[in-house]
């Protein structure tokens, strides 16, 4: 979620004595201020509302279809930043800021700092590059950024990059690293969230709301679970969605728990190919098998598996659903059964160890602040 990749840079800020607001749509509002972040709500719409279709157009080659995709993505971002510019604009009138931080793409923010003529910071969400998406965001917003006097989307003084140097795919102009920390909602936790179980492997599975698919037949959880009989596997999932589950299988949890608790006590991690959980992961060094549902997640997955931290099992090439189903379970025993993914996912955790934390970059946006 966005609220999460944005949130350890703004409690930074704070913790170093600032004052900061996140600008965000309703939906959201409510997460932020749960994390501690205060927020004002822009939008009555969730993201969702704005971003449609962005998979693969069925005929199209290879190439036109991520480019499409990120270009659609580019439009739905930037018709998001059209709907709350008016509000946006009341709030800065009322809470002027003297730094604009904004998300990968939340193209307002951009448009608003060269408004008030102060630094705009672009933040990334996760490792997906953003330029593709760009294009088809100038396209959308040229009547505001013409009425603005702009040629374009505005550069920023700063990107701050998340993505572990091994990761990009190429040099980003004026990017500066800054660590990932996983951020996500909290309740007390219990012993077995943060240890390690005796003799056995450990497998999380994750998709959030998504994890209604393994109540399909051939995607049973049941079916998934028996496949993987010498690990303990955990389904991480709201509880609505859990409870749907009933009695699990032997050794299996269902349930909301924290991913930054967990994770670290993993052997494998199982997703959709989400940026927050695909970080989460590579922070705790655990080797991934990732089932792209879009482009964006495709381009996630490639480069988990390309480094060699885990492996892409494209399940909507697999056949029949129980195919896929079989195809997981193969992926998740490879990856159990050899050193080679741990080692790779334990060198991008190093990695994102070793990069500069938020508190160290908020240095970096007070200077900018002050220019």
């Amino acid at each position: 979620m966005t609220v999460f990749s944005v949130a350890p840079l703004a409690t930074a800020a704070r913790n170093a004595g600032h004052e900061i607001l996140l600008a965000a749509n309703e939906p959201l509002v409510e997460t932020a201020t749960a994390i501690g972040i205060p927020a004002v709500a822009i939008s009555p719409e969730p993201i969702g509302h704005f971003v449609r279709g962005a998979r693969r157009r069925p005929g199209a080659s290879e190439f036109e279809q991520p480019r499409e995709a990120m270009l659609h993505l580019g439009r739905s971002y930037a018709r998001m930043a059209r709907a709350g510019w008016d509000a946006l604009l009341d709030v800065a009138g009322a809470w002027s800021p003297d730094l604009v931080v904004g998300g990968a793409m939340s193209y307002a923010a951009g448009m608003l700092a060269d408004r008030l003529k102060v630094a705009y910071v672009r933040h990334a969400w996760d490792i997906v590059p953003t330029t593709g998406t760009d294009p088809g965001a100038e396209e959308e917003l040229r009547p505001e950024l013409e009425r603005l006097g702009l040629a374009g989307l505005p550069a920023p003084a700063l990107f701050l990059d998340v993505c572990p140097p091994s990761l990009r795919p190429s040099p980003v102009s004026g990017a500066q690293s800054m660590r990932w920390i996983p951020v996500n909602l909290q309740r007390p936790v219990e012993p077995w969230m943060y240890t390690r179980p005796e003799g056995r492997r450990r497998v999380l599975i994750t998709s959030g709301s998504r994890a209604r698919m393994f109540q399909d037949p051939a995607w049973s959880l049941r079916h998934l679970a028996g496949r993987l009989a010498d690990a303990e596997v955990l389904v991480a999932a709201p509880e609505e969605i859990a409870a749907e589950f009933g009695a699990g299988p032997g050794g299996v949890r269902a349930g909301w728990m924290p991913l930054d608790v967990v994770a670290p006590t993993c052997d494998l991690i199982m997703h959709h190919g989400g940026g927050a959980t695909a970080l989460t992961a590579m922070n705790a060094g655990v080797p991934q098998l990732i089932t792209p549902e879009g482009v964006y997640m495709e381009i996630i997955a490639r480069a988990v598996s390309g480094f060699g931290a885990g492996l892409t099992v494209e399940a909507h090439r697999q056949g029949t659903d129980r195919d896929a189903a079989e195809a997981i379970a193969a992926g998740c025993r490879e990856i159990l059964s050899s050193p080679a993914h741990t080692r790779r996912a334990r060198d991008l955790g190093r990695e994102i160890a070793a990069l500069a934390t938020p508190a160290e970059t908020v240095r970096t946006l007070e200077t900018l602040a002050a220019a």
